[in-house]
């Protein structure tokens, strides 16, 4: 199979996969190491395919068109993270990634995928068996997330929810 082709076929793969397949499951399927997936997603990424890396492994995101988007600056303590993430998948919200903006670094994000209770359940017990700290702690806590819902309404009410908590970072004017 020529690089080519494999690459086909991680698309193919990954059209057809409801959940994210990780770079192990597509090396195994392929017949090639781990890194060949990292160098072939790599090069699938920059010819304008739409693969996002997430804690669950590679994904093929289409941006719906009915769907909207907004970011959310927000701040929390660590035991709050699992609460924060439950107000927005409880009120219509997809977290599709955590950003960071450190000092020196500049921005920092990963594709995160949650869009309900269950990933927010796995994902905070994810981070405690791996004691992970989380991005946030490089900024005092602030950080913010791109979080994608059926309306503008719906986002609305996120937000109303994440500043109800205090959690919600409001822009100086």
């Amino acid at each position: 199979m020529t690089g080519e082709e494999r690459r086909n076929e991680i698309i193919d793969i990954l059209k057809t996969s409801s959940d994210a397949v990780s770079g192990a499951e597509l090396a195994k399927r392929l017949g090639v190491s781990r890194q060949v997936i990292v160098q072939d997603i790599a090069l699938l990424r920059a010819v304008n395919r739409n693969i996002l890396s997430t804690t669950k492994g590679y994904l093929l995101y289409y941006q719906e068109v009915q769907k909207v988007n907004r970011c959310f600056m927000v701040k929390h303590s660590d035991e709050e993270i699992e609460d924060e993430l439950c107000t927005i998948v409880d009120n219509g919200g997809k977290i599709l990634d955590v950003i960071v903006m450190h000092d020196i670094y500049g921005e920092i994000s990963t594709g995160l995928i949650i869009k309900n209770r269950q990933d927010v359940y796995d994902f905070v017990e994810k981070v405690k068996k791996y004691k992970t700290v989380s991005l946030k702690g490089l900024t005092g806590d602030v950080h913010l997330h791109t979080v994608e819902a059926d309306s503008e309404d719906a986002l609305d009410a996120i937000e109303r929810r994440l500043r109800d908590k205090k959690y919600l970072i409001e822009e100086k004017s």
